[in-house]
């Protein structure tokens, strides 16, 4: 790449950590008036499948359907969005935006060990070691001090962990078996729409529903803000390994940190225990020991 190329890449590296890491704070507002998490799930299923719907449009490319893309739709909207969002929804309610932020920085390293397990990776003592010291931040932040400063439960940070460990999943299963022949788009729209219809009966069983006059107040606007953030965030992700590669991209794990942290100060006028700063700095070293060396990626296309 040359120096312009470099810089522009860097700024639109920026712009979706910036956009990735917002979306945990408007979470944090989405839920804090009570809204069921299967309600919650369904809407950013259905903005998602709208705002993707559109973007296929100006793609000018369909949405195969037959057996094997259905399968490849039901996997990613499983692990993908229905159970790490269900996690991260109903922890979101018992724990600070700011740790949702730090905890999320996990993905890339539980990476490494699903694809250990796959076989789509070859062991490293460089990489286990960034396993270690991030899960050394894990503790830090459940230690029985910091969960009390920032009246975060234990039993909450663990679940929020569950979507870092569905994500890291993802990433590998698509890695291992493919996406049947669909591009990054198709996938997500497909997911989405699926996704939607799966949850759509449980939403209603569960009372959880949330009729869409009630999406115009604060909690509802953040939830619509929150999936808009995704859905273009997403896009540009995936553009953007296309153009700069999977080692250049996946760098956006420290920015959704930091930036998930910035807006959470801004935004909900967090505050964090020494622990917490502890804490983060352990997840950029585990960040940097696991990532990818140059020429490699972490979990190989």
């Amino acid at each position: 790449m040359t120096r312009r190329e470099v810089l522009f890449f860097t700024l639109v590296l920026t712009l979706l950590g910036a956009g990735w890491g917002v979306t945990v704070p408007l979470t944090k507002i989405a839920v804090s008036t009570g809204f069921g998490h299967f309600g919650l799930i369904f809407w950013q299923l259905v903005i998602g499948s709208v705002l993707m719907a559109g973007l296929s449009a100006l793609r000018g490319k369909g949405l195969p359907v037959n057996r094997f893309t259905l399968r490849v739709f039901a996997v990613i909207a499983l692990i993908g969005t229905l159970i790490p969002n269900t996690a991260s929804f109903q922890a979101a309610i018992h724990v600070p935006a700011g740790i949702l932020a730090i905890l999320l920085s996990m993905i890339p390293m539980f990476a490494f060990p699903v694809a250990l397990v796959l076989r789509l990776d070859r062991f490293s003592g460089r990489r286990l070691a960034g396993l270690g010291v991030g899960l050394l931040g894990v503790l830090v932040i459940v230690m029985p001090g910091a969960t009390s400063a920032m009246n975060a439960p234990t039993f909450w940070v663990l679940v929020a962990l569950v979507a870092g460990v569905c994500y890291a999943l993802e990433g590998n299963v698509v890695a291992k078996w493919g996406t049947a022949g669909l591009d990054a788009i198709q996938v997500l729209f497909g997911a989405s729409v699926l996704g939607a219809i799966a949850i759509l009966p449980v939403t209603l069983a569960s009372g959880q529903f949330i009729p869409p006059q009630d999406l115009t107040g604060p909690p509802g606007q953040a939830l619509m803000m929150a999936a808009v953030a995704h859905t273009l965030v997403y896009a540009g992700y995936v553009w953007l390994v296309g153009r700069a590669g999977p080692v250049f991209t996946v760098q956006v794990s420290y920015l959704v940190t930091g930036f998930g942290i910035l807006w959470a100060k801004l935004i909900l006028d967090e505050a964090y225990p020494p622990a917490v700063w502890a804490a983060l700095a352990l997840m950029f070293v585990g960040m940097y020991l696991v990532q990818p060396r140059p020429k490699a990626v972490l979990v190989p296309s």
